[in-house]
């Protein structure tokens, strides 16, 4: 049975790497913070060890952006060496996308476990369609709109990403593209965006969590050390080939087949509601 045990461990363990890899890559391809690998992954890890439903997304989700703060600070500083990031949108949406942060962590501490799941199913079913889309034919105009416009952008991007576990990438993504933003620069840009989610939102969700009844051993709150110890190594290993590959490749495949994750992700979601 300790055979058995231990064999299991190490598979969950190698997931986990995978999973950081995994990390990386998108981080740097995509401009995310890579916790729609992340947050399913620790799902299925948490649930094996038996940790209660009404704080496993909460893990989940504290330790995707744990994960995402270093993730995001190599991405966001690869993309700023090759002159593609348009630092005034960050300033735009920095405080407003702090805002945003806040409000989800504060919902995060008094919601139920579903509304964390219909928030992450919600909004990758909408980005996986966007990415099959194809971002040419989906457009609300030819420049980006003007400074409320973009900070109400901003407060969204902050509180959904806060409920998701992502580092707001992929929103940003999807916004700055909907508005004709050049294609490596909307990467650029959204690799900034997770550096600004993700240090407010873990320090959220390590002080909500202070304290809270089930949390496993060398936990910050909501926030698993051993998973962000195990995850964090690769990630950060695999991020400058996302960025190379960013700027070098034509992405339309790899649109496809992180829609097609985005939706296996989102159904299994669906299956456990």
């Amino acid at each position: 049975m300790g055979a058995l045990a231990l064999s299991q461990t190490a598979w969950l363990a190698a997931a986990l790497a995978a999973a950081g890899a995994c990390t990386g890559v998108l981080a740097g391809l995509f401009g995310v913070g890579g916790g729609t690998i992340v947050v399913p992954v620790l799902y299925e890890v948490f649930g094996f060890y038996g940790m209660p439903d009404e704080i496993r997304m909460p893990m989940c989700i504290g330790t995707s952006l744990a994960v995402i703060v270093p993730t995001s600070i190599s991405s966001f500083l690869g993309h700023y060496k090759k002159g593609a990031v348009d630092l005034g949108v960050l300033r735009l949406w920095a405080v407003p996308i702090i805002a945003g942060v806040t409000i989800g962590v504060v919902t995060a501490s008094l919601a139920k476990p579903i509304l964390f799941k219909i928030v992450f199913i919600g909004v990758s079913l909408f980005l996986a369609v966007r990415l099959l889309a194809g971002k040419d034919k989906w457009s609300l105009g030819d420049k980006l709109p003007g400074a409320a416009s973009m900070r109400g952008y901003g407060l969204i991007i902050g509180s959904s990403a806060s409920l998701m576990g992502i580092g707001g990438g992929l929103v940003a993504n999807v916004v700055l593209s909907l508005y004709k933003t050049p294609i490596h620069v909307t990467v650029a840009t959204a690799s900034g965006v997770g550096l600004i989610v993700s240090l407010p939102g873990v320090l959220g969700y390590a002080v909500t969590g202070w304290g809270q009844p089930g949390l496993p051993p060398l936990s910050l709150g909501y926030v698993s050390l051993i998973g962000f110890a195990l995850l964090t190594p690769l990630s950060l290993l695999t991020v400058r080939y996302g960025v190379n590959l960013a700027h070098q490749l034509n992405r339309r495949q790899m649109e496809a087949g992180l829609s097609a994750y985005l939706i296996l992700i989102s159904l299994r979601f669906i299956a456990s509601l």
